[in-house]
């Protein structure tokens, strides 16, 4: 929304262009604003502490993490490669261990997500002590500057801005099921800290990736009864790792598949070293990469917990889905073949259907700032610097994946993120998406 006229007369902000480090006719540096203290947003307001860069970071450190992601969730990323990118030394995920007084571990340690919190809240500690922990409420426009609202109603001017706000306001809902139930009956994943919560119901899952295999795993073990419902002909899992380092691998098996942050193979290892040649791909070869490198799959070691516990019925979509009994009746329906349908009766229904980038999604916005982003399938064109087409207005994290690439759903895109975007803002650049 419009900043109110006393805003820039309180702070006699002068008129000048956004983004260029600085304000034309003023030696007053203003600060580039980091929303967001998860993996990307400290890892980025890091970078900008190495650059020099004027700033204030705002958010409750990995709020995401320990709101939005259930209780006995692991990462199905490896320990090596879940570490938040700094520009020092010192601060991985193996020196939190150490300085716990933890040992060692390798590719075969699932990391669970209390341990990942806590070393996000240590890396915060030590790395971006300056984080103010307050919400920004709005992101507006003022005398061509950005004009920033906190929720205390402090008002401030800022050169840049970053959004690195995480999954949580992409959750997706599929449009076939939109409106079809009450709030009380339906929700995503995300919503979602402690699913002991439905112990005893009978629970829909929709999905066939990760987020599906576990929430259906974790559901079982809380007491409840879950089922399954995928489109996919059958649900995958990985395969546990040879070896805990890529490196104790045999030769000849590291040169057919090299190993990578996102894992072994040429094709991983180009998408977890390649985004700035991915940025230069049509659109819908990157979108297609973002869909399936790394598709719906689960953790290897999720197949025990799922395999002969959890009914998983594949091949299966919903086609209709209507309130009945206090709980839900879903009319199941073959992939490909309607004619075929059986129904199923369910407490809950819970979505776990991923995440679409869509920045109208992104309310904190004002309105006019959203409109003047060039998106594409609703997600940001980006500079190589990872500046929108707003001048100054910057995404990184999972809404900077349609541009380069599914490394930047990961933790180990935090590197390669922070230090183009850093980069970046130190130069002043103006390169145009």
């Amino acid at each position: 929304m419009p900043m109110n006229t006393g805003f820039t007369a309180r702070y006699r902000v002068p008129r000048g262009k956004v983004g260029s480090g600085r304000v034309h006719g003023s030696p007053r540096r203003l600060p580039t604003v980091v929303i967001g203290a998860g993996p990307y947003g400290l890892a980025t307001a890091a970078w900008l502490s190495a650059a020099g860069a004027e700033r204030r970071v705002f958010g409750e450190p990995m709020e995401c993490w320990s709101a939005n992601m259930p209780d006995g969730m692991f990462l199905k990323s490896v320990p090596a490669a879940s570490s938040v990118s700094a520009p020092e030394a010192g601060y991985r995920l193996e020196d939190f261990r150490t300085a716990r007084g933890h040992g060692p571990v390798g590719d075969r340690y699932p990391v669970p997500v209390e341990e990942m919190i806590a070393y996000g809240r240590w890396f915060q500690e030590r790395r971006v002590p300056e984080l103010e922990r307050r919400r920004v409420r709005s992101v507006g426009r003022a005398d061509g500057l950005f004009g920033v609202t906190l929720d205390s109603g402090e008002e401030f001017p800022a050169g840049r801005v970053v959004m690195a706000t995480g999954l949580v306001p992409f959750a997706h809902e599929p449009p076939e099921l939109t409106g079809l139930l009450p709030a009380e009956l339906v929700s995503h994943t995300s919503g979602h800290h402690d699913l002991s919560r439905f112990s005893g119901q009978r629970i829909a899952v929709l999905g066939a990736g990760q987020s599906a295999l576990e929430s259906a795993a974790l559901l079982h073990e809380a007491g409840a009864f879950p089922t399954v419902i995928a489109r996919a002909r059958s649900v995958a899992f990985g395969s546990p790792p040879d070896t805990d380092r890529p490196s104790d691998r045999p030769r000849p098996v590291r040169v057919l598949k090299p190993g990578s942050p996102l894992g072994p193979g040429w094709s991983l290892l180009a998408c977890a070293r390649g985004g700035g040649v991915i940025r230069y791909l049509p659109q819908d070869v990157r979108l297609r990469m973002l869909r399936s490198v790394l598709g719906p799959s689960g953790g290897w070691w999720l197949r025990e917990r799922v395999e002969d516990r959890v009914p998983v019925l594949c091949g299966r979509g919903i086609r209709s889905a209507v309130a009945a009994d206090g709980g839900v009746r879903l009319e199941i329906e073959a992939v490909g073949d309607g004619r075929r349908t059986e129904t199923l009766r369910a407490d809950h229904l819970l979505l776990a259907t991923g995440y679409r980038v869509d920045v109208d999604r992104l309310t904190l916005l004002a309105p006019e700032l959203r409109r003047d982003v060039e998106t594409f399938h609703g997600a940001p064109r980006l500079s190589s610097g990872f500046e929108s087409s707003v001048p100054g207005l910057f995404f990184t994290g999972l809404a900077a994946a349609p541009t380069f690439g599914p490394v930047l759903r990961f933790v180990a895109g935090t590197g390669f993120a922070a230090r183009r975007l850093a980069g970046a803002v130190a130069a002043g650049s103006r390169e145009r998406p």
